[in-house]
């Protein structure tokens, strides 16, 4: 896994995130769908859908929100532990030094 990879994903949801949060519904377009404008169920079932509509929307951003978040904190983490990982084993390397094997008597 590449953390750049990771990042590019954290960048890409919260991307989609704004671009979800640009284009939520426009309140001025369910003027139109009113009383007078519009019979009383007409007017009803657009105001549900509209409702309903905004409610996902939010929930959708939050939720894109949310696993940027997490993706984020997970590639900080799996970069720390990479970082670690290489400390460590630089250190076995430059601590450690070969020995040729001992012939065997008989």
């Amino acid at each position: 896994m590449d953390a750049a990879s990771i990042d590019g994903s954290v960048n890409l949801l919260v991307e989609s995130a704004a671009l979800l949060h640009e284009g939520r519904l426009d309140k001025d377009i369910g003027t139109l769908s009113r009383i007078p404008h519009a019979h009383r169920e007409v007017a009803d079932a657009v105001d549900e859908f509209a409702r309903f509509a905004v409610d996902q929307q939010q929930d959708l951003v939050l939720l894109l929100t949310a696993l940027s978040t997490a993706l984020k904190t997970t590639g900080n983490n799996y970069t720390e532990v990479d970082e670690q990982t290489r400390d460590d084993l630089r250190a076995v390397l430059d601590s450690s030094r070969y020995e040729a094997p001992k012939e065997a008597t008989a």
